[in-house]
């Protein structure tokens, strides 16, 4: 009885962390805001590993991410890509649950307020898109703004 109950602890302990990822972050040596979104993955659990280029718009392409959902950084998680600000919840959700077909998850330009671009207390409204191989993309979660 006491092995089944130290397996059901040790698997218990292991399950809240099974979105701790090794993360690689793709960013430019001189992004300041995208060390600040490897920071906010780091303090929700996640491993992340940097990774500096002087030509992000190659990775980017590399890894066949549509232009519109371009942003700052790009990260790759488990076989999936998530670009810019993405709040790491939704990685973590996104990661438990994967869409049907998705790829990853984009959050288009440097929406201020979100993780990495926080200025006081202001907050753009933004969202979080899921997008697929074919280009097909849909609204994973949206966040309002206070401006």
């Amino acid at each position: 009885m006491a092995l089944k109950t130290i397996t059901l602890a040790v698997l218990l302990g292991t399950a809240g962390t099974a979105y701790a990822a090794d993360v690689i972050n793709h960013k430019s040596p001189y992004c300041g805001c995208c060390s600040e979104w490897t920071k906010h993955m780091q303090e929700a659990g996640f491993t992340v590993e940097e990774k500096l280029h002087d030509d992000m718009n190659a990775v980017k392409q590399e890894l066949g991410l549509a232009p519109k959902l371009a942003s700052c950084h790009t990260a790759e998680i488990g076989g999936y890509v998530f670009e810019g600000h993405i709040p790491a919840e939704d990685i973590k959700a996104f990661l438990a649950n994967p869409p049907k077909n998705a790829k990853g998850l984009a959050v288009p330009g440097m929406p201020m307020g979100s993780p990495g671009m926080e200025y006081g207390d202001e907050k753009h409204a933004y969202s979080v898109y899921a997008y697929n191989e074919h280009g097909q993309v849909f609204e994973y979660r949206h966040y309002e703004g206070n401006q």
